[in-house]
């Protein structure tokens, strides 16, 4: 591509945010279309900017940084998204890589990776960072085993009742379902939303189902 590569931040740390600005500023290959807060206002910059790259936090206010990456590839898919984040659980990167990420990065990444990242994104190609890019080739060379029950940090109650919302019951059938009060099944479901880092139930939906979940058929949604 001719021309700085435009990207835009999606953070809302201010002064991780405003490091990110600068470093991009001060690369003659880089510049900054936009800095967004939230994942809501990432989506909105992300349709008005259409920059080349977006470097994409996951624990966003609102929306976030899965569901805005997912949203963000949607509208514009020649624009990249690359995560830059602290977490490095598999759970968090096989999710934004489903959502369309083009490369995944810590926080602890130095100043030319992170630009490397950037152009590398912008050309066209998949970028790890080391400790993500082992994980992930161990994933796909592993010999097959069991699949590991997703969403580990739930508990087996919980899972459950996640499996139930993701096939469209309401807490009333679920708590006749599971024998259970209402309360309690609204307390499972708060801390499944908790837990799983989303923002209402329609968005633990999504991931839940995106994990294999919910695909029995129902058609009872009282």
């Amino acid at each position: 591509m001719t021309g700085p590569v435009r990207v835009l931040i999606a953070d809302d740390h201010p002064l991780f945010r405003d490091g990110l600005a600068a470093l991009l500023g001060a690369s003659p290959g880089t510049e900054l279309a936009a800095a967004a807060t939230t994942g809501t206002e990432a989506v909105e910059l992300a349709r008005q900017a259409q920059p080349d790259v977006v470097l994409m936090d996951l624990r966003l206010p609102g929306l976030n940084g899965i569901e805005a990456t997912r949203q963000i590839v949607a509208d514009s898919p020649h624009t990249a998204v690359v995560v830059l984040t602290m977490f490095d659980d598999e759970d968090s990167v096989f999710a934004a890589l489903r959502a369309g990420a083009r490369g995944y990065l810590l926080k602890g990444a130095d100043h030319e990776d992170i630009q490397r990242a950037v152009r590398a994104a912008a050309a066209g190609d998949a970028i790890f960072g080391a400790q993500i890019a082992t994980r992930v080739l161990a994933y796909f060379t592993a010999q097959p085993s069991l699949a590991p029950a997703p969403f580990p940090q739930l508990s087996d109650r919980e899972r459950e009742v996640l499996e139930l919302v993701a096939q469209g019951h309401s807490n009333t059938i679920i708590a006749a379902r599971l024998q259970l009060s209402q309360k309690t099944i609204r307390n499972n479901v708060s801390n499944i939303l908790a837990k799983l880092q989303v923002a209402d139930r329609a968005q633990a939906i999504v991931r839940a189902r995106d994990a294999g979940l919910g695909q029995q058929p129902t058609t009872d949604r009282r």
